[in-house]
């Protein structure tokens, strides 16, 4: 039986996720999946919009995962490769090299992420539909200013 284990924030779910897990699976029997806790991506500069609780409930509910745990820190992963009897280590390609040391323990698997979809993209894009109050205030003046030269 083998096991693989990855690790992310998994914030603002979205369907490159799903298909890098479901590929993460194809590759042993048992995923065990680590999402990053709030506090741990406070410490990495990293806002999340979702809470980690509820992310951690969604990842549990796709089917391909077995296990999820909490990652609280980078130095965990050796760790956890040792506790859980770890296979492979596997992550997507933007951390390509990074993960080298758990080779040690593990083998490690870089995939390639779905192409045109991320979480930071996501919310870069629901940035771009952010309106201050102050844009509010201004639409509102204009349309007061059209409506009494209406009248």
């Amino acid at each position: 039986m083998k096991t693989v284990i990855t690790y992310g924030t998994f914030d603002l779910f979205h369907i490159g996720h799903l298909r890098l897990l479901k590929r993460l699976k194809s590759l042993g029997d048992k995923l065990i999946v680590a999402v990053s806790t709030d506090e741990f991506n406070e410490g990495k500069g990293k806002k999340t919009i979702i809470p980690y609780a509820q992310r951690a409930e969604i990842v549990e509910n796709i089917g391909c995962v077995d296990l999820v745990i909490p990652e609280t820190s980078w130095e965990q992963k050796i760790v956890d490769v040792q506790k859980y009897n770890v296979d492979i280590f596997a992550i997507g390609e933007d951390w390509f090299g990074k993960f080298d040391f758990l080779k040690e323990y593990c083998d490690v698997v870089y995939l390639e992420r779905t192409q045109g979809i991320s979480s930071t993209q996501l919310k870069q894009t629901l940035k771009t539909f952010s309106i201050s109050k102050e844009e509010i205030f201004k639409a509102f003046e204009i349309l007061e200013q059209l409506k009494s030269e209406l009248e």
